[in-house]
């Protein structure tokens, strides 16, 4: 397991069945590719990861592990999350690869969120910087991809307006936000509304859709 994931997991299958939303994960992957919002490091380590929710459930199918610099997905970079426990630090998947190690943060949006059916998790250091808690913002003693981070999530789902603005910066994650939507559309169309509200000369190509 990368070093990078620290939940512990049960893969309860190593076929992924395909799923309707694979075409719609690796169109938004492209454009946040090309803007360098998801890639990988100059060590070669992957960041950024997306997920959608599998319908009505509480599972959802999402990027794996160290992908995030992939330039095109197969089913074999995915895997569905069917069961978690946060207190446990575990999760269940299904598929070939082990989930992104922001597993638990999607899984907690998802838990606090009904309307929820994507999350983007991307890295932008000068959005980052902007937004830092003039968003809901984490706790920048917490770390990414641990319980911790899954029950602050949560948190800012009770306290703050994440609800209404779709979006969170990660204090104790540099460059890492999130976005939230009932479709990757409106996923990246929140992240592209607050990029061009904090920096207008942004390319506004990719505005494809204002958040209502």
């Amino acid at each position: 397991m990368s070093e990078y994931v620290k939940f512990t997991s049960e893969r309860v299958s190593s076929e992924l069945t395909p799923f309707s939303g694979f075409a719609e994960l690796n169109a938004y992957r492209r454009k946040l590719l090309k803007l360098r919002l998801i890639g990988a490091d100059s060590k070669g380590v992957g960041f950024g990861n997306l997920s959608i929710r599998d319908g009505a459930t509480k599972n959802f199918f999402i990027t794996g592990s160290a992908t995030g610099g992939t330039p095109e997905l197969t089913l074999s970079n995915c895997a569905k999350v069917v069961a978690y426990d946060f207190e446990k630090n575990w999760l269940r998947y299904e598929g070939s690869t082990i989930p992104s190690s922001e597993s638990l943060t999607h899984a907690a949006i998802y838990e606090s969120d009904a309307k929820a059916r994507a999350v983007i998790h991307c890295h932008d250091s000068k959005l980052w910087t902007a937004i830092l808690n003039q968003v809901p913002t984490s706790s920048k003693v917490i770390n990414y991809g641990t319980p911790e981070m899954a029950y602050e999530v949560m948190r800012l789902f009770r306290v703050t307006d994440v609800h209404s603005r779709r979006i969170l910066a990660m204090a104790g994650h540099k460059g890492g936000i999130v976005t939230v939507g009932r479709d990757l559309e409106e996923a990246f169309a929140v992240l592209m509304h607050n990029r061009k509200e904090s920096f207008p000369c942004v390319d506004s190509a990719f505005h494809k859709r204002t958040p209502a």
